[in-house]
């Protein structure tokens, strides 16, 4: 009996990754079914050009990198495509104008929502923002992701002079009392 035949011609399978003719080690990606030289992967990554599953003009062309990408990379570069870069600077204590994707039945439209930013949380791709409105007497407070899909734009109506991080206070306030100084500076 001789040695075992290799998988790729016992199976049809191609090995995932080994050797080329000149000793560099290669990888075969998966999506071209071409081979891709590890040391220029390296290379890349290196100089931070690494680009993780993007998606090019047809959305059938899918560039995937070979090389070994840790989960936090992976992680990183994925909220990092997925961050809005048009949102405009908002502080604590601005009115702000909201506008909500609602989605009835087959058709979606946009629905503003205005009031003042009483809070700011996190950073990144989890930034959320609570806006207080009064309506018909009663206090609404929604929060935001400021990168969602669910937040069409948003548009800074006037700037509000405050000296505190969070407006809680605005809550057991009523009337005229809940109005923010305009702030001219900003």
């Amino acid at each position: 009996m001789g040695a075992p035949e290799p998988l790729q011609s016992r199976f049809g399978l191609k090995p995932s990754h080994g050797l080329a003719a000149d000793g560099t080690e290669t990888t075969m990606d998966p999506v071209n079914d071409t081979e891709t030289n590890l040391e220029s992967t390296a290379t890349a990554a290196e100089q931070g050009n690494v680009a993780v599953a993007t998606a090019e003009a047809s959305p059938a062309t899918v560039t995937v990198t070979t090389g070994k990408l840790g989960a936090r990379e992976l992680i990183a570069a994925f909220e990092a495509a997925q961050l809005k870069s048009d949102l405009p600077e908002i502080y604590v204590g601005d009115t702000v104008r909201v506008g909500v994707r609602i989605r009835e039945g087959s058709k979606e439209r946009i629905q503003p929502y205005e009031g003042v930013v009483i809070a700011k949380r996190h950073g990144g791709l989890n930034e959320t923002i609570t806006v207080r409105r009064i309506f018909q007497g009663v206090g609404v407070e929604r929060v935001f992701m400021l990168h969602s899909p669910q937040v069409a734009n948003i548009k800074v109506e006037r700037r509000g002079k405050v000296r505190r991080a969070k407006l809680f206070y605005l809550r057991d306030r009523v009337g005229k009392a809940t109005r923010v100084k305009q702030r001219f500076d900003r």
